[in-house]
């Protein structure tokens, strides 16, 4: 289906479309007549316009040759000297896409005296770790890294753009996907590839309820920024293959808006993400105090305490302990809720855990179907005595 344009050199605004129009569809704005999307293309303005400012086009995407991209690239996050672990997750997704195409994997690390870092990356399953290494790049920069990663892609072409979804992979990726005009879907908790080339993004949608497959067929490059903890990280390699490719920092690429005066480094808490064990609160807990009862059997077992969304809405804990769609996504060896339904919006965060006991009164409760092990009562009566058996266990031990 064809669609009217208006061609402005010729235009000299005379209106005569804007009173033909059936539809009141044309308007002027400004310096500019623009049509809206209530044309219904009648065509009645393109056969009177007394300039012939107006065409037709053809209504057909501009293609592109998938053949020139080639590769799925990697963007190697990473702070104090340490890749961050979503790294080797997209690492490890990279590699099994490549091998369904028969793409090169690569990885880009950007940095400060980042050459043992571009080593380390090499005993993974990477055929060439780009690197830009200059002082200035010690602190991140937004714009900066976001000249580096652009300057990347302009020359090695990847198909596939990798970001952890991130802080940091969340301001930068878009910004590099604005600059090859090209789509990007944020916060991928799957991804498949076609024979063509084309990535199925696949991200919860309408609050978790559907799971949107997402494709970018009329550009390149397609980038995915990817949840951490979703996908099972990359395995070092037993002979390395891959290269590392030292990239020139030109001067006009460090040109910043941001000066960095002070970076003042944050006494890291244990945050959930990286626990191994967790407890999690539902809305089965009827009082704010009673979370001490479940916080007593996390600390048992060497975890933390998790909540869900309702309990930080009701201020009972912080954002940063809630599981799900809107909070964190974990993947601990133990998981178990107590008192919690397994919404959707719950459950996509957690569903990967090795094992979920599931401790709830509702017989019926959806968490009952992911979990490994259910246990159907009031969490009142079976937390206590979990509690109890494992003091005495310990006790026994102790002997």
């Amino acid at each position: 289906m064809g669609q009217l344009v208006i061609k402005q050199t010729r235009c000299d605004l005379c209106g005569e479309c804007i009173t033909l129009c059936p539809f009141n569809a044309i308007t002027q704005q400004g310096d500019k007549i623009e049509i809206g999307p209530g044309c219904k293309l009648c065509k009645l303005c393109l056969k009177n316009c007394p300039r012939q400012a107006i065409g037709l086009t053809d209504g057909k995407r501009p293609t592109i040759d998938k053949n020139q991209w080639r590769g799925i690239l990697v963007y190697a996050e990473h702070h104090g000297g340490n890749l961050h672990p979503v790294t080797l997750e997209l690492i490890g997704k990279a590699k099994e896409l490549a091998e369904v195409v028969g793409h090169p994997v690569y990885a880009l690390l950007i940095g400060d005296r980042i050459g043992e870092l571009a080593k380390k990356l090499l005993q993974y399953p990477v055929d060439k770790v780009f690197t830009y290494d200059a002082k200035e790049l010690r602190h991140f920069r937004v714009d900066v890294y976001t000249n580096l990663f652009a300057d990347c892609l302009q020359e090695v072409k990847p198909s596939i753009v990798l970001v952890g979804a991130t802080s940091i992979g969340r301001s930068l990726a878009p910004r590099v996907a604005a600059r090859f005009r090209t789509g990007l879907t944020a916060d991928c908790t799957t991804l498949e590839i076609r024979e063509n080339t084309d990535l199925v993004q696949i991200r919860p949608a309408f609050g978790g309820n559907i799971m949107a497959q997402i494709i970018t067929p009329y550009t390149r490059p397609q980038f995915a920024t990817v949840r951490y903890k979703v996908m099972p990280p990359a395995r070092p390699v037993k002979e390395p293959w891959g290269t590392v490719v030292n990239r020139t920092v030109r001067p006009e690429f460090l040109q910043s808006a941001i000066t960095v005066r002070e970076v003042a480094p944050r006494e890291e808490a244990p945050g959930i993400t990286e626990a191994e064990v967790l407890v999690v609160a539902g809305r089965g807990v009827r009082e704010q105090k009673d979370l001490s009862l479940l916080e007593e059997l996390a600390a048992l077992l060497g975890g933390q305490l998790a909540t869900t969304r309702p309990l930080v809405e009701m201020g009972w804990a912080r954002y940063t302990q809630q599981i799900g769609l809107s909070g964190r996504t974990v993947k601990p060896k133990l998981i178990i809720t107590c008192g919690v339904s397994g919404a959707v919006q719950f459950s996509a965060g957690m569903n990967t855990s090795e094992c979920i006991v599931a401790i709830n009164k509702d017989r019926n409760a959806p968490i009952f179907q992911l979990a490994h092990y259910g246990v159907v009562g009031d969490l009142y009566a079976i937390v206590p005595l979990l509690i109890a058996q494992i003091k005495k266990g310990r006790e026994k031990i102790a002997l």
